[in-house]
């Protein structure tokens, strides 16, 4: 691992971009389920769709990561992408948070649907990584 002051600075600039993508992620799910559920009549916990960008961003970034892992031809490069930009897109703290915001019965569902399509994911990205089991 490069502990270098580039290494620092790219781990900086990758959480820069993974930060800035996981926002835009987060609003443009949570303002497509918005559309999609106003002519139907269903709620959403206050407005927003509350876990559908971070539920989003977690699958995308846990495939993107199974792929980075067998694909990234440098270190340098599993610094930006891996530990500055995926590590800034996904995160396990909103997803808490959206947990605990949907309540007991919708709350352990989202768990269980965010863990189950997360391990998927990666799978599917070291797959098509070209990383096969032993």
């Amino acid at each position: 691992m490069d502990r270098t002051p580039y290494g620092f600075l790219l781990v900086a600039v990758g959480g820069f971009l993974g930060a800035v993508a996981r926002y835009a992620t987060d609003a443009a799910a949570s303002g497509l389920v918005a559309l999609a559920t106003s002519g139907a009549g269903l709620a959403v916990l206050g407005g927003t769709a509350t876990g559908v960008g971070t539920l989003t961003a977690n699958v995308a970034g846990s495939f993107a990561l199974g792929v980075l892992l067998t694909r990234a031809p440098s270190d340098r490069i599993r610094l930006l992408v891996g530990t500055g930009a995926l590590s800034s897109f996904t995160t396990y703290s909103t997803f808490v948070s959206d947990a605990v915001a949907l309540g007991t019965p919708a709350g352990a569902w989202y768990v269980a649907a965010s863990y189950v399509t997360g391990l998927a994911a990666a799978a599917l990205g070291l797959a098509v990584g070209g990383r096969h089991r032993r």
